[in-house]
């Protein structure tokens, strides 16, 4: 499968939309719809972040999304870049659209001067876990939330 990657734009609204809702549905996650919908106008406004990949098939079909933003940090001038969000639809999977959008996080970063891109996903998403440990490593840290 031959993979493009572009940033979203405003025609992807749509299939963007369908995308989202199925990597929701993937981590059983149910938000109101005004965060969907500041979520794409902050993807839209160049001034805001987060920013939005799209991988596209062949025939030029929206297959995979990813959302990345930057953020100071103590240990860096520059700060880092953290993949929040990224998704591939199940037929799409296992033809280069994870690894296109991942690489193309790390172009952008690369052009940010950020020297780390840091990413999550859950400990029993063994398939991403594969691909991911083509470009990174797993540390050894442990996340805790405010209750």
């Amino acid at each position: 499968m031959t993979i493009q990657i572009q940033p979203l734009c405003a025609d992807d609204r749509s299939r963007w939309g369908e995308l989202w809702a199925s990597y929701l549905q993937f981590y059983g996650i149910d938000l109101p719809p005004a965060i969907t919908e500041a979520t794409w106008r902050r993807l839209m406004d160049p001034q805001d972040q987060p920013y939005g990949f799209a991988a596209l098939d062949a025939e030029q079909r929206i297959v995979g999304i990813a959302h990345y933003h930057f953020h100071l940090s103590t240990w860096s001038i520059a700060g880092y870049c953290y993949l929040e969000d990224l998704f591939v639809e199940p037929a799409a999977r296992g033809h280069g659209a994870g690894r296109a959008l991942i690489e193309a996080v790390f172009r952008a970063a690369d052009e940010r001067g950020a020297p780390r891109v840091y990413w999550h996903t859950e400990s029993d998403n063994l398939r991403a876990q594969e691909l991911y440990t083509q470009f990174g490593v797993l540390v050894p840290l442990v996340q805790y939330r405010r209750r």
